[in-house]
């Protein structure tokens, strides 16, 4: 008898996703969010699930992140290296995300979704989510309060004390994680190379390890999925996607041209690699990122991937993409800059080119600095807000679209991720996708 088939695990995170959606919808608008057995199913089953595939994802990021850039670092070999390696990143994250941003901008300028919503509208998303803009706005102006010197700012930001402690906290500091990994890789290719071989065996023990985990984790993936999509249809339905319909729509576009438009460009310019096939061999990221909402759980999906359908090696990998999980969100960058203006717009308030240019610079910092997890630029966007003289409670009124919006902006960081280490790959003489994608890759 032939071999049943196997369905590959794109296909079933895709399935899951849209079902958890339909259902979760459809029940939102036929018992209405407030029913008690629908709040029931999403409190105590749909995302107690959901949030245990999160969490054990966001589980093995540190060890791999830190195993992976020590170790990624240590074998690149030469210091020169590294330094060329990083600073092609770094310069084609800071041109890419200043495109995201003008994309963003030029069409909430031309758009002007902020003057398409009625007040009535307005007032009554203010009024449902008022409870918890109050906290996050409390919470974002009293942190920025706290404000130093702009440079000693990302001194403190990037370089930290005590690495035990930045990973000791619920959501852990992967900046200060990956300065230290990088900084301790960079010096052990200055230690003789029995002396750090015992070190490196161990990390590479521990990131074999993650990979093992990777793969248990994944196969929870469509099931986590349905229950995600599930708990968030259920308790906000579609109908906010209606109210802010412009706002959504003007987000939307300025990722599909960026996605589609720029890194289309990039793909076949720089990395010289065919744009479909690159998006036809990255889906099962892209689909993870999606449901996931977070650059780093993506993290461990996307390596594998890189690395065994688009060919680039490991050392390079391990780099580029851990780094651009927190410092390259272009997708961030871009709803950011959408958002101020949205909201800008709703309260009357017309921003010249100087403060257009203010909110340009700051968005593609806060695409370098915002926390690759869900919801992560929010706090941005309220700081952003108040040094506009925008009144920051009015992100009262996109909390209720954000998870969606978060889910699509994120594909488009994590992609971007994968568009970097193709352009450094290629630019330190790789050959890419020369291969068939491995199956282990997509099915487990």
């Amino acid at each position: 008898m032939a071999e049943r088939k196997r369905v590959p695990l794109h296909t079933k995170i895709l399935i899951g996703l849209v079902a958890g959606a339909a259902v979760g919808g459809t029940l939102n608008s036929i018992m209405g969010a407030a029913n008690p057995n629908l709040v029931f199913v999403a409190d105590q089953i749909t995302n107690p699930i959901g949030q245990l595939f999160l969490r054990l994802l966001l589980l093995i990021v540190v060890p791999l992140v830190f195993s992976s850039l020590v170790v990624g670092v240590a074998g690149l070999g030469d210091l020169r290296r590294v330094g060329r390696i990083g600073v092609k990143s770094f310069v084609y994250t800071l041109v890419i995300s200043a495109i995201s941003v003008v994309i963003g901008l030029t069409l909430a300028n031309t758009i002007r979704p902020g003057e398409r919503v009625s007040p009535e509208v307005g007032t009554q998303l203010a009024e449902r989510y008022k409870a918890d803009a109050e906290k996050r706005v409390e919470s974002a102006i009293g942190g920025a309060q706290e404000s130093d010197p702009a440079m000693l700012k990302v001194v403190k930001t990037i370089v930290p004390t005590n690495v035990f402690f930045s990973v000791a906290r619920e959501t852990p500091d992967m900046l200060g994680l990956m300065f230290f990994a990088v900084f301790l890789g960079a010096c052990m290719t200055m230690v003789d190379k029995e002396t750090a071989a015992p070190l490196l065996r161990v990390l590479e023990a521990v990131f074999a390890a993650t990979e093992v985990a990777i793969q248990i984790i994944m196969r929870l993936a469509p099931y986590a999925v349905f229950c995600l999509l599930f708990t968030m249809t259920a308790r906000f339905g579609f109908g906010l996607m209606i109210s802010l319909g412009w706002f959504v729509l003007t987000v939307l576009l300025g990722l599909s041209l960026h996605m589609f438009g720029v890194y289309s460009a990039s793909l076949a310019l720089l990395s010289r690699v065919n744009p479909l096939e690159f998006f036809r061999r990255i889906k099962t990221v892209m689909i993870t990122a999606f449901s996931t909402s977070s650059s780093n759980a993506t993290l461990p999906t996307a390596l594998r991937v890189s690395e065994e359908n688009l060919g680039v090696p490991r050392d390079i990998n391990s780099f580029v993409l851990t780094v651009g999980a927190t410092a390259n969100q272009n997708g961030t960058a871009l709803y950011e800059g959408v958002t101020v203006l949205f909201l800008a717009q709703l309260a009357g308030v017309d921003l010249t080119l100087a403060q257009q240019l203010l909110v340009v610079y700051l968005a593609i910092l806060g695409g370098v600095g915002t926390a690759g997890v869900p919801s992560g630029s929010i706090p941005f966007i309220i700081v952003v807000l108040s040094q506009i003289n925008v009144n920051p409670a009015l992100i009262a009124i996109i909390l209720g679209v954000d998870r969606i919006l978060d889910m699509c902006r994120t594909v488009l960081n994590v992609t971007g991720d994968l568009t970097i280490a193709t352009y450094v790959a290629r630019s330190e003489g790789f050959e890419l996708m020369k291969e068939t994608p491995k199956p282990a890759a997509v099915d487990l």
